[in-house]
C-alpha cells in the first residue's frame, strides 16, 4: 500500500504535468478573433458549459460528474495532440490509439483511487452511453461552433468547411442532449453561412 507521501507527490507530479495543456494550441480562434484557443482554455471554458447549460438538457444529469468530465476528457491532448474535428486523414485514423496511450500514461500518473476515477470518466466519454457522456458530448461540439460563428468562421473557412459539414458533425450530438441549443446554434450559424466554402467547390 502506498504511503500518504508517495500518494501526495503522485498527485503534485500530474498536477504540474496538466500545465502542459495550456501549450496545445487548437484550430478555433477566441470569439475576438485574436488568437487561437488552447486546450487548457477549452476545458475550463466546457467545464463552465455544464454547469450553466445543464437547465437545458433532456435528460437528468449530475451536474458534478459531467463538469468533471468535462474538465478530463481532454487531458490526454497533453501527449495525443489536438486532432482537428474534421480531419478524415491520418489525424483521425490515429487518434484512438493516440489518446489510448495518452490516458494511460497520464491517469496512470496518480495514485490509483484517484487514477480510476478520471479514467472511468474519460472512458464513459467515449462511449458516450450515460446522460452525462451525451450531455457533455453535446456541449464539446457546441462550445468550438459557437466561438466559430461569433468570430466570423476563419478556421472553417481556412480549411474549406461547409456549413453541411458543420451540421452534420455537431447535429446529431446537440440535438440529441441540447435540442434548443442547437436550435439556437443553427440560427447563428445560418447568419454567417455566406462566409463558409461553397460546398460546389469542395
Amino acid at each position: 500500500m502506498a504511503e500518504p507521501a508517495d500518494d501526495l507527490q503522485a498527485t503534485v507530479a500530474f498536477f504540474m504535468e496538466l500545465d502542459r495543456l495550456k501549450s496545445v494550441e487548437r484550430r478555433n480562434f477566441l470569439a475576438d478573433g485574436s488568437r487561437r484557443e488552447n486546450t487548457a482554455e477549452h476545458s475550463w471554458h466546457l467545464g463552465m458549459a455544464a454547469v450553466v447549460f445543464a437547465p437545458f438538457a433532456i435528460e437528468p444529469i449530475d451536474i458534478g460528474r459531467a463538469v468533471s468530465m468535462a474538465l478530463a476528457h481532454d487531458i490526454v491532448e497533453i501527449d495525443a495532440g489536438d486532432t482537428f474535428a474534421y480531419d478524415e486523414g491520418e489525424g483521425a485514423a490515429s487518434k484512438e490509439a493516440r489518446e489510448q496511450a495518452a490516458a494511460d500514461r497520464l491517469f496512470g500518473l496518480l495514485p490509483v483511487e484517484r487514477a480510476t476515477y478520471l479514467r472511468e470518466l474519460w472512458d464513459e466519454y467515449e462511449r458516450g452511453d450515460t446522460p452525462e457522456a451525451r450531455y457533455v458530448m453535446a456541449i464539446d461540439r457546441m462550445a468550438p461552433m459557437l466561438l466559430n460563428i461569433a468570430e466570423g468562421g476563419s478556421t472553417w473557412r481556412e480549411h474549406g468547411i461547409t456549413r453541411d459539414q458543420v451540421i452534420r458533425r455537431n447535429g446529431p450530438h446537440v440535438d440529441l442532449a441540447l435540442p434548443a441549443l442547437w436550435a439556437h446554434a443553427l440560427e447563428q450559424l445560418d447568419a454567417v453561412a455566406d462566409r463558409l466554402a461553397d460546398p460546389s467547390t469542395s
